[in-house]
């Protein structure tokens, strides 16, 4: 497998970003100016106060092209999941996820992408769930319409693109699940110690906590995706092994993309 994190050739960006023009143009450095020839004068290259700012390619995973707003995505979904406690999502981090889950979806569509498929209810499920119970949203009140308004503008998110994050996230849990669960038994005693030790502490005094029972299943959930994760260490370090996964941005470079092995968030 190649790994590699490096300042390249043009030409070789140019190679590895075949299929995302837009992108490959940001990447070379070409912009829309120099596309069309060269500047009569200095005063020509300057861009105008209105000018678009292309995309460009940050990794390519099996010829599958990761660009700087798909991480920049990341970062912003990341209020999303309750698991993370307040933590802040690094774009090196958001990288590292999105190389991983890239790795999966391949995996999924190669064995059987119908039957992990979400149904729109259960998408709907997850989104109503979210809307109750992530901390970060219920400081806009986000169960009415006016506050999960507010709060998509206060995150720079629309409803498309949560439904769509949400759908691969269920996507990726119904294929691991299938995958790896059987056999994994999360106990009571470990639902209620996540409630009392990380979920109750994000809640500021006098705000309204959801009980144990109607969070317990979202709970279970995420201490499945822990012990899940354990077991597919070993296949997505494989997955690695046997893929092409190569970082062009240095700046985002992590010790998994640089070892070409380890885990990412789904």
């Amino acid at each position: 497998m190649r790994n590699r994190t490096q300042t390249r050739h043009k030409s070789k960006r140019a190679f590895a970003c075949v299929g995302v023009m837009a992108a490959c143009l940001a990447a070379l450095g070409v912009t829309s100016s120099l596309a069309q020839g060269p500047a009569q004068n200095p005063a020509a290259t300057v861009p105008p106060v209105n000018a678009v700012m292309l995309d460009r390619v940050v990794a390519v995973v099996n010829n599958q092209a990761i660009l700087a707003s798909d991480v920049d995505d990341e970062v912003r979904l990341a209020v999303l999941d309750p698991g993370r406690a307040g933590a802040v999502l690094t774009p090196n981090r958001a990288l590292e996820q999105l190389i991983s889950r890239a790795l999966i979806q391949q995996q999924i569509r190669q064995e059987d992408e119908q039957a992990a498929e979400p149904s729109q209810a259960e998408v709907d499920a997850r989104l109503a769930d979210i809307r109750k119970e992530v901390p970060a949203c219920i400081h806009f009140n986000c169960a009415t319409e006016r506050g999960w308004s507010a709060f998509l503008v206060a995150h720079g998110l629309t409803p498309q693109r949560v439904e769509s994050y949400l759908r691969y996230r269920v996507q990726i849990l119904r294929f691991i699940e299938q995958r790896f669960r059987q056999g994994i038994r999360i106990a009571p005693e470990e639902i209620e110690a996540y409630y009392r030790e990380t979920l109750l502490p994000q809640y500021a005094p006098g705000e309204a906590i959801p009980p144990l029972d109607k969070v317990a299943p979202r709970i279970q959930e995420i201490l499945l995706e822990r012990q899940v994760n354990i077991l597919f260490d070993d296949w997505l370090r494989n997955l690695r092994k046997q893929g092409d996964v190569e970082v062009l941005d240095p700046a985002l470079e992590t010790p998994e993309t640089a070892g070409g092995a380890g885990k990412g968030g789904a």
